[in-house]
């Protein structure tokens, strides 16, 4: 069965390998475009840099909303499980067991990247 699934999956890596169009990427576009975006963009305000206030306001702003979502989030599906444990029956509080710690790992992650975020956001002042 196995030698079968390798089979098909080499066939079918094959064909579209053979199928596949050649795409030739050639350099003087690429550069041309990156001379044309300097370009635009030194005719459109010189050497003009982003503020560092404005990229800490935009940056705030992000973290506020997704924190705040994050966290709604995470007291709703807390809730619900709650609210399953206590009025379930046996098994379904085993299932809610089992689906607390996939909830946990998940809010540690979660919270500890704007953890990650706000300290490296500090250590750049």
């Amino acid at each position: 069965m196995v030698k079968k699934i390798c089979i098909i999956f080499l066939t079918i890596l094959a064909i579209t390998i053979i199928l596949h169009p050649m795409n030739i990427v050639k350099a003087s576009g690429i550069f041309g475009g990156a001379d044309n975006f300097i370009s635009d963009g030194q005719a459109a305000g010189g050497d003009s840099q982003i503020s560092y206030s404005s990229m800490k306001r935009v940056s705030t702003q992000i973290y506020t909303i997704l924190l705040a979502i994050g966290t709604g989030i995470a007291v709703i599906i807390g809730a619900i499980l709650g609210i399953q444990f206590i009025t379930g029956s046996v098994e379904q509080k085993v299932k809610v067991k089992e689906s607390l710690m996939p909830f946990v790992v998940g809010c540690i992650v979660v919270f500890g990247a704007f953890g990650i975020w706000r300290l490296v956001i500090l250590l750049l002042k």
